[in-house]
């Protein structure tokens, strides 16, 4: 089964350390908790939401590249789905080198055979640019992700989808935990024999 994954919420836990920097641009007036509703719609739909300045966005932008990549916890056995997978991409809206960071922390640059980051020039999620293109290079079965909009692209182009720790129409597979990967989706879909 080779499989495309989108990275922040997905792979990793990466909206707490953000929440928490978000609320500290924000001089604690908002609860991490309500910020991390709003991240999990997306990060420019928080800055919109909360109305950031110039200001705002660029000490975001710094208190962001100070982040240890091990404050980025990767979710319960997602590494087990990794290892079976034949193959695995990643679709993020990150930066090459950030994600490339988080990866490299906790030794898990083998497992990817290609990252597809903001820096490739590919439009944003929805629009179905980049999956087309990791479609037709590796034949994805499966587009995991933690958002509607991580499977749109993925259902606009006929390609199974598994929403991860939410619920949306969009979704063919719905997990809350890693551990029932093998339960809900393998017994459906088997990785490729060839």
């Amino acid at each position: 089964m080779n499989i495309l994954w989108d990275f922040d919420g997905t792979l990793f836990d990466t909206y707490p350390a953000y929440a928490g920097i978000f609320s500290n641009v924000l001089n604690d007036e908002v609860s991490e908790t309500e910020v991390y509703g709003k991240l999990k719609i997306s990060f420019s739909h928080a800055i919109d939401h909360y109305q950031l300045t110039k200001e705002q966005v660029d000490e975001l932008d710094r208190l962001k590249e100070k982040l240890d990549p091990t404050e980025f916890l990767p979710f319960d056995q997602v590494e087990e789905v990794l290892k079976w997978a034949d193959k695995n991409v990643i679709m993020t809206h990150k930066d090459r080198m950030g994600v490339q960071a988080v990866l490299a922390a906790y030794g898990w640059e083998p497992y990817f055979t290609e990252l597809v980051t903001m820096d490739n020039g590919f439009p944003r999620k929805p629009d179905t640019a980049a999956y087309q293109y990791l479609h037709d290079k590796y034949n994805i079965d499966l587009v995991v992700g933690d958002r509607e909009l991580d499977l749109l692209p993925a259902k606009a182009l006929g390609i199974a989808t598994c929403m991860f720790q939410g619920n949306s129409e969009v979704a063919d597979y719905r997990l809350d935990h890693y551990r029932d990967f093998f339960d809900v989706i393998s017994s459906e879909v088997r990785p490729r024999s060839d």
